[in-house]
């Protein structure tokens, strides 16, 4: 009896008295429940639908990486078997572009959807915070809902400043706080933000990395990424048990960084526990490192893309990859070795394509169809309206940021910029702009514009500027009321040579 009891607590809408008279009681319910579950069930046709189920999000990004590193955007010499199958069964962009062609400043513009013009952080030269008032991108997941959790480089703070994560919107927290900090793959120490609850203190603070003390290089901090990456998925898998509450992650890797300090030390400064699968090629030993740093890149998104299979939780999380500049010169390696940027012009601290233009991959089975490329023109900044309307919720006002939403879903994409900015201060002042197929770069503040038809010369060869004044002019206007002024960060000469 006290089971059928404990049966009618969980079905409310029953308003049948039970008698228990043997198997003929059992009887009486079944037939009693049959018609009434019948009668209780409206039409098909007036059903309402079941509310939508908001995805939970994977950010991914890579350090350094170029836009002609993967396979799926031209790459020939560099294995990347998983980001391809992640372009083919998603969109693929052509056109994205990075906050910065530097890291930190990057890292601002997609947090705080706005571009380097209207930032505090502008370059990566002087040691910065966010600033206790700065909203960011986790922080309005936080406040809709979501589970946040950053894992890997955070870059964006240093010790005993208001911009940790777990001030902006990060609930947990596994990485580098600062830039200088991520440059090293076998550090003794690491951060840890884990928040206290009932039966557990909580922990923040260094955690000690004990397989690295002493000298040791037992523990690559990437692969430690990987595994808490895997393990909070399957701790925060959406779930009847926690009604379905959906997950931010954002998993910020540091490869390919060079390590330039080991790169004083040894010559080679792409810190990678093996060369392999190239140990056999002839290719110089910081080269040979920086593919397998690659590879082994690609080998963690396809363990996190196992994972969420496994979880049967792949088709209603948003997976994105992206990185957060252009292809660096540095730790012994050439950009030009493996044509990492694409082709394109430039690479890390130019404002030339090859220094801002990024991969960007997202996949969505739920929503985007499978196999796209699209051509759209836009910016790491872009993430925050995207990103709020994934979440079903409203964007912060007075930012830089439009949505790219329709895009990822097929529906016209009304919303488009009239122009993308950039500024860079870190070899006097920089600047450039993209609108529709044209871009302007201004070599130094003192000089005049050049001008590129990406259309007809991606690789921006040829300077049009005389042929277009009236294009310049627009430029020149839009410049003008592009950026803030900003006491750190001033326009200034180039330094001396």
């Amino acid at each position: 009896m006290d089971g059928i009891n404990r049966v009618s607590q969980y079905i409310p809408f029953m308003n049948v008295r039970l008698q228990w008279n043997g198997w003929a009681g059992r009887l009486v319910l079944v037939a009693a429940l049959f018609p009434l579950a019948v009668a209780a069930a409206p039409p098909a046709a007036e059903m309402p639908p079941p509310a939508p189920r908001r995805p939970s999000i994977i950010l991914i990004m890579a350090d350094d990486l170029g836009y002609g590193d993967l396979g799926c955007y031209g790459q020939t010499r560099i294995q990347t078997p998983n980001l391809d199958k992640l372009a083919r069964e998603g969109i693929r962009f052509r056109n994205a572009y990075a906050g910065s062609t530097v890291c930190a400043p990057s890292r601002a513009a997609l947090m705080l959807g706005a571009h380097t013009g209207h930032l505090h952080i502008r370059g990566n030269a002087q040691v910065a915070t966010l600033l206790p008032g700065e909203y960011t991108l986790a922080q309005m997941l936080q406040a809709a809902g979501y589970k946040t959790a950053l894992i890997g480089k955070w870059g964006l703070t240093t010790k005993n400043q208001p911009g940790t994560p777990q001030q902006k919107g990060f609930a947990e927290f596994l990485g580098y706080l600062d830039n200088m900090e991520a440059h090293d793959y076998y550090p003794e120490w690491i951060w840890r933000y884990d928040p206290p609850r009932p039966g557990h203190a909580g922990f923040d603070g260094l955690r000690h990395n004990r397989e690295n003390s002493g000298g040791k290089r037992d523990l690559y901090l990437p692969d430690l990424f990987t595994k808490a990456a895997r393990n909070y998925l399957s701790i925060n898998k959406p779930s009847a048990f926690n009604r379905y509450q959906p997950f931010f992650l954002f998993l910020s890797y540091n490869l390919p960084h060079a390590n330039n300090e080991e790169a004083r030390r040894t010559g080679n400064g792409m810190q990678v526990p093996s060369d392999a699968p190239y140990s056999g090629e002839a290719w110089p030993a910081p080269e040979k490192n920086k593919a397998a740093m690659i590879t082994r890149l690609d080998a963690y998104v396809g363990q996190i893309m196992d994972q969420l299979v496994e979880l049967q939780m792949d088709k209603n999380t948003v997976v994105i990859f992206t990185s957060d500049n252009g292809p660096h010169a540095e730790g012994g390696v050439r950009a030009g070795f493996f044509n990492s940027a694409g082709g394109l012009r430039g690479h890390k601290r130019d404002l030339y394509e090859g220094g801002i233009r990024v991969p960007a991959i997202v996949r969505w089975p739920l929503r985007i169809q499978p196999g796209q490329v699209s051509d759209l023109v836009w910016a790491n900044w872009d993430w925050l309206a995207t990103l709020a309307d994934l979440a079903m919720t409203k964007c912060p006002t007075n930012t830089d940021s439009i949505s790219i939403y329709p895009t990822l879903v097929g529906q016209a994409q009304t919303n488009r910029h009239d122009f993308l900015y950039w500024e860079f201060h870190e070899r006097g002042f920089q600047q450039a702009a993209r609108a529709d197929d044209w871009k302007a770069v201004r070599p130094q503040a003192s000089e005049p514009l050049e001008l590129y038809n990406l259309a007809a010369d991606p690789q921006e060869r040829v300077d049009v500027a005389p042929e277009h004044p009236e294009v310049i002019a627009k430029f020149e206007a839009y410049f003008k009321t592009a950026r803030v002024e900003s006491a750190a960060w001033p326009v200034k000469s180039p330094p001396a040579k």
